[in-house]
């Protein structure tokens, strides 16, 4: 019944165990806050003293069933090292990112690996990257991540009606074989992505360990944003503010 931390963090698998974990969570509290599949597809489950709703395989719901599988996907590119990203976008064309694609809103989950500690310069320039992670350091990250896709999820404004769920995987192209691609997925001809209205850009968190480092942002219409009181996101050491990185682009890097 519950989404369990391990006491330590002191070889790989366990820190793959646990992105995988709190991917799923993270996954699951987003489809469930934006009423993107019914109620009878999670179930209940708690991390730490937060309540969350785990997306399963319901039969009577085709769609979480695909999801599901996508994310077993997803577990088999981070298992090899190949993804660097994970993108989650309701679209309200269902063209699979076979075309250039207008969205509504996107969640992208980065990845990084590394043999010598976590890369904790990766979005954050504020942080020495030799600093030690401790299991202590990734759990409190981990449930201020949760806590802050709970609170903005239930403060945007509604999605369309008629969306669709898509997911994309971006890759290391160094270290991924070229005809890679997981079960479930499949090669996309183009990589476009717009937005019908101004898009604005949030940097929610990041989780760190010794092994693998994994962060959120998303990206939604600017108009959806305008009933959100910022203030509520500033709750000192429970949810600390969101990022907001302005409406001209993203990530150079991207």
């Amino acid at each position: 019944s519950a989404v369990v931390f391990p006491k330590q963090i002191a070889t790989e698998q366990q820190s793959l165990m646990l992105v995988k974990r709190l991917l799923a969570v993270a996954v699951s509290c987003i489809t469930y806050l934006r009423g993107i599949f019914p109620e009878s597809a999670y179930g209940t489950r708690y991390m730490d003293d937060v309540c969350v709703r785990i997306l399963r395989e319901d039969k009577n719901c085709p769609g979480s069933t695909q999801l599901v599988k996508w994310m077993l996907g997803c577990y088999d590119a981070l298992q090899k090292k190949y993804v660097t990203g994970v993108c989650l976008a309701p679209d309200q064309f269902n063209n699979y990112w076979l075309c250039l694609q207008t969205i509504t809103e996107c969640y992208h989950f980065k990845f990084k690996y590394t043999h010598n500690g976590p890369l904790l310069d990766f979005g954050s320039m504020d942080k020495k990257s030799d600093s030690t992670i401790s299991c202590a350091d990734t759990k409190k990250a981990s449930i201020l991540l949760i806590r802050k896709i709970y609170i903005l999820m239930q403060n945007l404004s509604p999605l369309p009606n008629d969306v669709c769920l898509t997911m994309k995987l971006l890759y290391y192209d160094e270290v991924t074989p070229p005809d890679y691609q997981p079960p479930g997925f499949r090669e996309a001809k183009y990589g476009g992505m717009m937005f019908n209205e101004e898009p604005m850009y949030l940097n929610v968190g990041e989780v760190p360990t010794p092994f693998h480092m994994l962060k959120l942002k998303i990206t939604t219409e600017k108009q959806r944003m305008e009933n959100v009181d910022m203030s509520i996101l500033k709750q000192g050491e429970i949810v600390e503010p969101l990022q907001v990185c302005g409406v001209s682009g993203d990530d150079p890097e991207e």
